[in-house]
């Protein structure tokens, strides 16, 4: 049996998400609460194996909840279930222990289904919401870029808004010489300008 337990301060979506998942032979909501207070006050999370839990809550809120929840329960699977699928929301709640995040859009099926996901130890996404994931991930992946301490000598006077000639002076190269580095490093920023090598730069945290 799969004990679950549901913290949702809208009380006909505690009610239908109850009977959705009583009706399944393994699965027992076990408790509902409407804050994350509530909840920490009795002892049901500790016998629950999967928490339902809301964001936008009054007091304490999802996303600061599920850190709270996993530092005192770390082998309960928090799956956050929102109307909310902004990125912030999204990062901060697994970043703080969710291992699932599902919108409230989703069908009765498709909530148990995630419950039983959950529970062996996968980690159940609606489909938007994976997709932003991902494409989160893919934007801010580790780039393997390698400056020499004269190139990010360059950039960070790039950022600064030297000019070449300038430049030249505060690194003792000809504005030639000055112009081969900033070539180098345009190539291995895959950038085509100033502006874009500086806001790269600066992302990365390379400078």
């Amino acid at each position: 049996m799969i004990n679950i337990v549901i913290i949702e301060d809208n009380k006909y979506m505690r009610e239908g998400w109850k009977t959705i998942l009583d009706f399944e032979q393994d699965l027992c909501v076990i408790a509902e609460y409407e804050c994350c207070e509530d909840a920490l006050g009795e002892s049901q999370l500790a016998n629950a194996d999967v928490l339902l839990l809301d964001i936008q809550l009054p007091g304490i809120h999802g996303t600061e909840g599920v850190k709270i929840i996993r530092d005192e329960y770390p082998d309960l699977s928090v799956l956050m279930v929102t109307i909310h699928d902004d990125d912030e929301r999204i990062f901060k709640a697994l970043k703080n222990g969710a291992i699932g995040y599902l919108s409230k859009k989703i069908s009765p099926d498709e909530l148990i289904e995630a419950v039983h996901i959950a529970h062996n130890g996968g980690s159940p996404m609606s489909p938007n919401i994976a997709r932003k994931v991902i494409n989160s991930f893919q934007a801010s992946k580790d780039i393997d870029i390698e400056l020499s301490d004269s190139e990010i000598t360059i950039l960070k006077l790039l950022a600064e808004g030297c000019s070449y000639k300038g430049i030249s002076k505060e690194v003792f190269l000809s504005v030639d010489g000055v112009r081969y580095h900033i070539r180098n490093i345009y190539n291995k920023l895959e950038v085509s300008n100033k502006s874009e090598a500086v806001a790269k730069a600066l992302r990365d945290k390379l400078i």
